[in-house]
């Protein structure tokens, strides 16, 4: 058995520097590294769809724009399969069949279910397909055999329900599916990046992300509104840089480089830091050197997006392509689920044989 990365985004928007952190960043390196025998990501439209049925064109808008921001940010097609989870159809069949392996009850003690639910006001009318999307995302994984998700930490709750699954449909059936384990960031602070104005997750349906297509204004506008220490009010006050969201952000992005390239007086981000604790250093000095370390990072992706912009219907071809390479290996999962379930009855040639037999010697 091979190792397997598989991941993907939800396309409700265009990707941020969450999204980044939490995942895109490593997915780039590991495709680059070769360590994996295949990798896998995909845009989860049908997982995307459970809480915006009545507005699919949402959907259908941002499809394109996670697309461009996966080729932009460095993902190949030629190193990686990209496909769209809702063009696969054994997904949506290997989903029903592990329904059967799971409670109610089950679901419900998922801490991430539990806040998804309250953060979407569902607690009181909870859309089904919704409720049931960590057995969606448990058939995502385990169709293509992925041994690896690299993803944020509160994902975590998730893959375990995943891991569940695949013991008690190996117990059940046979030893077909395999059981996947997270790769966090190896950054801590990037594993849940906070939004810009300090609450808990940047989401877009917050508004406070900085998208990687933004432009070098866009990202200065909001990194200048950025939330600071409130009781930061001058200079020469000392500040605190736990629960900093520009400070959050150094901790993520910014390297010992950076301070000798923008800020040489700091040899790195702890000397800035107890400058900042002992008052003396001002917060939009601060914003101005986290400004320049994201537009350069962003910069590169920007000019490849725009490039990729220019030929919009080879990008649906690439989508295409890998969504045909994609479900090959879902047919290839499926037969061997349908043999261990003893559900491939057209193909079991003993079965028939057998069944002839007995109605022979009635």
């Amino acid at each position: 058995m091979g190792k397997v990365i598989l991941t993907g985004d939800r396309p409700t928007g265009k990707l941020h520097l969450g999204h980044y952190v939490g995942s895109l960043r490593r997915r780039v390196q590991l495709q680059n590294e070769g360590d994996y025998d295949k990798m896998f990501v995909f845009m989860a439209d049908v997982q995307a769809l459970t809480d915006n049925a009545d507005n699919p064109e949402k959907i259908r808008q941002n499809l394109i724009e996670v697309a461009l921001d996966y080729l932009a940010a460095g993902l190949d097609p030629e190193k990686c399969t990209l496909f769209v989870q809702s063009q696969i159809p054994e997904l949506a069949e290997l989903t029903t069949y592990l329904m059967n392996l799971i409670t109610v009850s089950r679901v419900q003690r998922n801490p991430t279910v539990k806040t998804e639910i309250k953060m979407r006001n569902f607690e009181a009318n909870i859309p089904l397909g919704f409720f049931c999307y960590p057995v969606s995302q448990a058939a995502d994984i385990t169709l293509f055999k992925a041994t690896t998700v690299p993803a944020g930490e509160d994902q975590e709750p998730m893959l375990e329900v995943t891991r569940e699954l695949v013991r008690r449909f190996n117990q059940t059936y046979s030893e077909v599916l395999v059981e996947p384990f997270i790769m966090l960031p190896e950054n801590a602070t990037a594993r849940r990046l906070p939004g810009t104005d300090g609450k808990e997750k940047m989401s877009k349906s917050l508004g406070n992300c900085i998208y990687l297509s933004d432009s070098a204004n866009e990202v200065w506008q909001k990194v200048r509104s950025m939330f600071t220490d409130p009781d930061h009010l001058r200079v020469d006050d000392p500040g605190k840089v736990e629960g900093n969201a520009v400070f959050t952000y150094l901790d993520a992005f910014s390297t010992d480089d950076d301070f000798a390239r923008y800020m040489p007086e700091y040899q790195n981000l702890e000397e800035m830091k107890e400058h900042y604790r002992r008052g003396g250093l001002g917060d939009m000095k601060c914003k101005k050197l986290l400004n320049s370390i994201l537009n350069d990072m962003l910069e590169p992706i920007r000019q490849r997006r725009h490039e990729f912009e220019k030929d919009i219907p080879e990008i649906y071809n690439i989508l295409r392509k890998g969504t045909e390479k994609a479900r090959e290996t879902a047919a290839r999962t499926m037969d061997e689920v349908r043999h261990a379930m003893r559900i491939d009855y057209f193909d079991d040639a003993e079965l028939i044989r057998s069944q002839a037999e007995r109605f022979a010697n009635k």
